[in-house]
């Protein structure tokens, strides 16, 4: 017996955003019914799968790759209509009520756009933003920090929120001192032959210390280690291709044989 085929929806107007909007959640929700695999997902098990389309829409970002922003843009969108329905299909709330939420949050978070408050430049707006989120119930100005953030960029964000109500440092100068002098207090648990655990401290206190420095650098670190961490993985590579053309296998190579390519790979980069 064949199968009957589900008529794709076509929105009424291809240029309406409303109308593109509409027609979206239409053919994801003919997903959850029509399709085992949608049928089947949960909020939860899809929850990594966020994250995931979350960091290739950094990396178009990075890449300054429009084409595949685009693309990376609308798996976001996915995630947020197809959790925003599961929800709804749970009786928790729908579409609406995320769309009406962010916008009474954005009203609420910008009184000097939509009221008569008056600010003076970009860090009074951030300064009135933790106020106002105080206002909302938050028990702390880090509360909105992700236990699930990779641990460099919560550090990130949890240093940023702190300095946004004050507690900071005020010269990149004391940044660094603070980095050199949490290096000098790993050194000396080392040397001393510290346990494990107190090696392991001095080693969070000193990676804590270098994200604050980049963000006084104005760079982002999680960022920074992922550029070293792909070109680790391109010099490495060059290495790989020529055990391969030698017919060689890497654990045959020596070091310095392994370093002298990475080297004049390094070199050639330039």
């Amino acid at each position: 017996m064949e199968k009957d085929k589900i008529e794709v929806p076509k929105p009424k107007n291809p240029e309406s955003l409303c109308d593109q909007f509409l027609n979206f959640v239409e053919i994801v929700k003919l997903l959850r019914i029509h399709c085992p695999w949608d049928r089947k997902q949960t909020n939860e098990s899809i929850a990594p799968l966020l994250i995931e389309e979350a960091y290739e829409t950094i990396s178009a970002i990075e890449n300054r790759n429009d084409r595949d922003f685009l693309e990376e843009l609308g798996d976001l969108f996915l995630h947020i209509v197809m959790h925003s329905v599961m929800a709804e299909e749970r009786g928790a709330f729908n579409l609406v009520d995320v769309l009406k939420k962010i916008q009474e949050k954005l009203v609420f978070r910008h009184p000097h756009v939509f009221s008569s408050t008056e600010v003076n430049g970009e860090e009074e707006v951030l300064k009135n933003w933790e106020e106002l989120k105080q206002k909302e119930g938050k028990s702390s100005v880090l509360e909105g920090v992700p236990i699930n953030l990779p641990s460099l960029l919560r550090a990130e964000r949890i240093q940023y929120k702190a300095s946004r109500v004050g507690f900071d440092w005020e010269k990149r100068e004391d940044v660094m001192a603070k980095v050199l002098e949490e290096f000098e207090e790993l050194k000396i648990a080392i040397e001393n032959e510290e346990n494990l655990d107190k090696v392991e401290e001095e080693f969070g206190d000193l990676l804590f210390a270098l994200v604050n420095y980049a963000r006084f650098l104005g760079i982002s670190p999680e960022i920074a280690l992922q550029k070293t961490n792909n070109k680790f993985i391109r010099r490495f590579q060059t290495i790989e291709d020529y055990a391969k053309r030698n017919n060689k296998n890497l654990s045959e190579m020596t070091l310095s044989e392994m370093d002298a390519i990475w080297n004049r790979t390094k070199s050639s980069e330039r």
